[in-house]
């Protein structure tokens, strides 16, 4: 979440890249899809701009760095435990901090309506809920899949103020890539239940 408050900072806001209704599109597909959504919006940016040479330089500048960092950090760790440092606890509190920051940031840009407002709250309260009762993989999908129900039946469609974000496969290879995606999102919950996944859902 702290990156993408960073994208949009940089590249809507300062570069001018995107505009704001490009941006949430790209973000809602992101978080529509399993994976990190950071990354993912950061691969489809790198491809907007450049195509596939283009996502191939966003993934080396913005994912394969923490890969090392965090693989390093790992190694540092496991030869040196400090599970119980107190510079770890400050670290979490720092990202806190972060997310908070870029949370508010992407609020006040893309939250403009009540109904909006209450969507938004709503899911935050129902997953951290149902995280605290023991819930399951389930609760995201349910959550996106009511939210695209309110928001189709009661949401207006934003007026269109510029070019849709276009590129991509065709239209063939693209419906057998949404097939494939929403084939992995419904399966990898049942996997992830029966021990078979672990964590490739998250």
């Amino acid at each position: 979440m702290a990156h993408l408050g960073y994208f949009q900072h940089e590249f809507v806001q300062r570069r001018r890249w995107l505009t704001e209704a490009q941006f949430a599109d790209l973000v809602a597909l992101a978080q529509f899809l399993p994976g990190p959504s950071s990354s993912q919006v950061n691969l489809s940016i790198g491809y907007l701009r450049a195509g596939l040479p283009g996502a191939l330089l966003a993934w080396a500048g913005f994912t394969l760095p923490s890969v090392f960092l965090l693989w390093g950090f790992a190694l540092w760790l496991w030869a040196w435990p400090q599970t119980e440092s107190g510079w770890l606890s400050g670290l979490k509190v720092a990202a806190v901090a972060v997310v908070a920051h870029a949370v508010a940031g992407m609020w006040r840009s893309l939250v403009t309506t009540p109904l909006q407002q209450a969507l938004a709250l709503g899911s935050a309260a129902t997953l951290l809920v149902w995280g605290i009762l023991g819930g399951s993989p389930w609760a995201q999908v349910v959550v996106l899949l009511a939210c695209g129900l309110v928001g189709w039946r009661w949401l207006d469609a934003p007026p269109v103020t510029a070019a849709p974000l276009g590129g991509g496969p065709s239209r063939r290879t693209g419906t057998l890539l949404l097939l494939l995606a929403a084939g992995l999102l419904l399966t990898l919950p049942l996997l992830a239940g029966w021990g078979l996944a672990g964590s490739c859902w998250t």
